[in-house]
């Protein structure tokens, strides 16, 4: 249908068209006089993206689609019934009642109920453009509208502190219970520790075994030096007596034998001068003699102590022996008191070290279960709305009906026309009979059925 034919069709059939426009205009009138006003009241959330977390000190990663899920969850909802007392109101506990009795079951709680009617007129838009949630309430009456709006609003930012902080809670309870299990442990590690080392004997067992093993290396040395001076004093007792160097280094010894060499020079000087018969040669060679056996028992005793003090070293050396024996075993049994103390003292460090961990985990979430800080802030608050935004004003209505009636009455008429063609120019005439079209006749002036007389001349 071209131009020409819809306007030949709406010139045809324009009483239905003023018909519809008609009861369009008429009943916008009636809809914006007799149904209830809804007005929409909006709050603002802002989220600061900037802000890290107070205690992790890491910025939180904000989506905005689940942020709305949030607002949009019954756990809202029932925080803005609670925090309205809207179950307190004797009005809506009758239609909830009444509601209740019309679909013949009383499932849920009232709360739930009126969480469910809430959910139902909240509409929740997040910015594309910046990090804002608008939240959307409509009521019939403006100051609920606006309640709602802001109830929802701080509800939601309610929750999201409680989302952080019960997790937290619910951590710090699990910690602390850990942690008394694991001060059991170390408790029980300390005391096999202190019961192993009051067993031994070990207060501090690096210093202590230290201490023992150069007492060991001591008796070592001396046992060596021992065992070389053994030796010598046996490589000596091949020599005679007088070959000794302690004999020969022995003060009285060599008095004794520079007092012989000069008792001898003076007796040969007294034999040639004197005689050997003379009191005093005689007298001389009896001091001699005397010097003689005073040296043979000087150095008799002079070897007689060089045994003795071998017979002495070779008991120190045994004893010796005996000594560094046990104290080898000592430093042995010592070194296995450490290995085990040390595998003691690894168990307890480990015990140790696990609770220190959950220790300050635990402080952690102690910390974060009674933080209250939060990313999120009511951004703009709703106000009670001054216009409704349905019905429209009446100017709007009407407007809007206009517009709306005439493209429902136009499309009524096309509808009409369709199921009812009719012929309205010479082009329909051709296009139904598949032929050209020779001549048109064009409509003339209708003649009335009663002409009026004419006038006679005399009356003129």
């Amino acid at each position: 249908m071209d131009a020409k034919q819809l306007l030949l069709t709406l010139r045809a059939r324009y009483r239905i068209v003023l018909l519809v426009l008609l009861c369009t205009v008429a009943a916008a009138q009636v809809v914006n006089q007799y149904l209830p006003r809804q007005y929409v009241a909006t709050a603002a959330v802002a989220f600061d993206l900037r802000s890290p977390d107070p205690i992790a000190g890491v910025i939180l990663p904000v989506m905005l689609a689940t942020q709305v899920e949030i607002i949009n969850s019954e756990r809202v909802a029932l925080k803005v019934v609670e925090s309205l007392k809207l179950a307190e109101d004797p009005v809506i506990r009758a239609r909830w009642q009444e509601s209740s009795r019309a679909e013949g079951s009383r499932e849920g709680s009232l709360e739930r109920w009126l969480a469910g009617s809430l959910r139902k007129s909240l509409e929740v838009v997040a910015s594309r453009e910046a990090n804002v949630i608008r939240i959307n309430y409509r009521a019939a009456d403006p100051a609920f509208a606006a309640a709602v709006a802001n109830a929802v609003a701080e509800a939601y930012v309610d929750a999201t502190v409680e989302m952080r902080v019960e997790p937290a809670r619910q951590n710090s309870r699990w910690l602390a219970e850990q942690a008394k299990s694991l001060r059991e442990n170390v408790e029980r590690a300390q005391a096999k520790l202190w019961e192993y080392q009051k067993k031994s004997g070990i207060v501090v067992t690096d210093e202590r075994l230290d201490h023992e093993t150069t007492r060991l290396g001591h008796l070592s040395t001396q046992l060596t030096t021992l065992q070389e001076q053994i030796s010598d004093v046996r490589s000596k007792q091949k020599s005679t007596g007088d070959a000794l160097p302690e004999v020969q280094q022995n003060p009285l010894v060599l008095t004794l034998r520079t007092d012989i060499a000069r008792q001898e020079i003076k007796l040969r000087e007294a034999a040639g001068n004197l005689g050997s018969n003379h009191p005093q040669y005689v007298r001389m060679q009896a001091e001699l003699a005397e010097m003689r056996k005073r040296l043979e028992n000087e150095t008799r005793n002079v070897a007689r102590s060089f045994s003795a003090s071998r017979e002495v070293s070779s008991s120190r050396e045994a004893e010796l022996k005996i000594a560094i024996e046990a104290q080898r075993k000592r430093v042995l049994e010592f070194r296995n008191a450490r290995d085990q103390l040390a595998v003691l003292q690894r168990d307890v460090d480990g015990a140790q070290r696990i609770y220190d961990t959950v220790i300050n985990r635990f402080n952690q979430a102690s910390l974060e279960s009674q933080a209250t800080l939060t990313n999120v802030s009511l951004f703009a608050p709703a106000s009670e709305p001054t216009a409704p935004v349905f019905p429209k004003p009446l100017r709007t209505m009407l407007l809007l009906s206009v517009l709306f009636g005439l493209a429902l009455g136009i499309g009524v008429a096309m509808l009409l026309e369709m199921l009812d063609p009719r012929i309205r120019s010479a082009d329909d005439l051709a296009g139904m009979l598949q032929m050209p079209v020779l001549a048109v006749i064009e409509r003339g002036k209708r003649v009335p059925r009663n002409p009026p007389r004419p006038v006679p001349l005399a009356l003129r």
